[in-house]
């Protein structure tokens, strides 16, 4: 069966770049750039509250308090886990109609280094829980905000603050620019390797990231074996650590359950990656908690031992359930009956590179969708908490850059680049709503710990 999302994405634009490139400009009197500025939460905004309890409807119940609770942490955490808040304000807000696969979570935190296929440490987005076709404007939004809202938190001065978020929309209307002239399989090819980031950056600023490189390095499947299991009896399991890791037999989840969703993971899997994923056999199955606003979502992490060397050959795969992209009641259907296929079609489609596991499968009984992906595979990123301003505003430039590449590769670069042009109208227009968003997610996330707290003393 053709796959109607995927058509949608990977079809051409029409028009010659220059038309493509009037186009976007012509686009400016119904949509004028300065207009992105424009939002407020207005009187029949719908209580974030609400919405996050209708999120955990579907969630296990249980997990919910720990989800509430890493939310309440601080503005920053709220802002996280509030994807979904936030879909609904951006879709009150000015779109010039030209769609991109969207992340649909395009926040500070989801960007960061993980290992290519050929083991070279890359800079890129690494959460696609939400992706869908959508507004790239939404993206832009959702990461300048976040970026304004760490400044906020730290206490940076406005100005400061504001300058961190103009530099990333400037950062990411000038890469679009540039993309819009590149050949397509220069684009396709294209992967920001730490090197190259090292090399950009001032030499006051090359040792912490190189610091940070060398712990992703070590955040390998190996860590991740040693961290999360044990052997016990003359067999390595997984440690039991309720309620953030709860072994299968005190999940309710039946084995056979479990080796049927393992079935379907194979099946779905290209030929070759099913021959790798033959030579491993399952060795146990725990549940984990993970993040902050996926807290509470089907997770489940799987050992798995190699046919060489059973005792050290080890990889743990991370099966996590998709549910529908908080942008789909917004920006309609995805087009795909699986949410698992969606999450894998939207990150490979984004992604310069991915992780060779990655595929997706549904549970026999309960039918919920999962995807698959390993666990750690060199898996790192600064933290934007502890960055001073200058270094926030250069993480910031590298965020918006990653994403200027991943909507030059499924949308219309040419017919953004006109829209935006070479004048800062936009970037102005970006910090202004950051700020302002900001103000609002500070104004929620106290709201949000004071309901938290109510309904612990019940």
């Amino acid at each position: 069966m053709t796959d109607p999302m995927a058509d949608e994405v990977l079809e051409p634009p029409e028009g010659s770049a220059e038309e493509r490139w009037a186009a976007g400009r012509a686009l400016r009197p119904a949509t004028p750039r300065s207009g992105h500025a424009d939002w407020s939460p207005g009187p029949d905004r719908p209580d974030p509250f609400e919405i996050l309890e209708r999120q955990a409807v579907s969630r296990v119940p249980e997990l919910v308090p720990i989800r509430y609770a890493r939310m309440a942490e601080s503005p920053f955490a709220f802002f996280r886990g509030a994807a979904a808040v936030m879909a609904a304000d951006l879709a009150t807000t000015p779109v010039t109609g030209i769609r991109v696969q969207a992340c649909g979570d395009a926040h500070v935190d989801n960007f960061g280094l993980f290992a290519s296929p050929e083991r070279k440490l890359v800079f890129d987005i690494n959460d696609f829980d939400e992706t869908i076709r959508g507004p790239w404007e939404w993206d832009v939004k959702r990461l300048c905000a976040s970026l304004h809202i760490v400044a906020r938190q730290r206490g940076f001065p406005r100005a400061a603050r504001d300058a961190v978020v103009r530099a990333a929309a400037c950062s990411y209307r000038e890469r679009v620019a540039d993309y819009a002239t590149w050949r397509e399989l220069d684009l396709w090819y294209e992967r920001t390797e730490i090197k190259t980031v090292i090399e950009r950056l001032p030499k006051r600023h090359r040792s912490s990231v190189r610091r940070d490189a060398a712990r992703a390095r070590r955040k390998d499947h190996l860590r991740a074996v040693g961290k999360l299991t044990e052997v016990v009896g003359g067999r390595r399991r997984f440690r039991d650590d309720p309620p953030l890791i709860v072994r299968l037999a005190d999940t309710g989840v039946g084995l056979d359950d479990v080796l049927g969703t393992a079935e379907r993971y194979r099946a779905n899997l290209t030929e070759e990656r099913r021959a790798m994923f033959d030579r491993f056999r399952l060795l146990d199955v725990a549940q984990k908690v993970v993040g902050v606003g996926s807290v509470g979502t089907r997770c489940w992490v799987a050992l798995f031992a190699g046919t060489n060397d059973p005792d050290h050959d080890l990889i743990v795969l991370q099966v996590k359930e998709a549910q529908p992209s908080v942008l789909e009641p917004f920006v309609g259907p995805s087009g795909h009956p699986h949410e698992g296929r969606r999450v894998v079609v939207g990150q490979r489609l984004i992604q310069a590179a991915g992780d060779v596991f990655l595929g997706w499968t549904d549970a026999p009984t309960s039918g919920r969708h999962y995807y698959v992906r390993q666990l750690w595979d060199a898996k790192g990123q600064g933290d934007p908490m502890a960055m001073d301003v200058d270094q926030l505003r250069r993480h910031g430039e590298l965020c918006a850059w990653i994403l200027a590449r991943s909507h030059a590769r499924t949308g219309d670069a040419v017919r953004i680049a006109g829209y935006l042009g070479g004048a800062t109208t936009f970037d102005g227009a970006i910090a202004a709503f950051a700020r302002r968003y900001a103000i609002a997610n500070e104004a929620d996330h106290a709201a949000f710990r004071e309901r938290v707290e109510a309904m612990s003393r019940r």
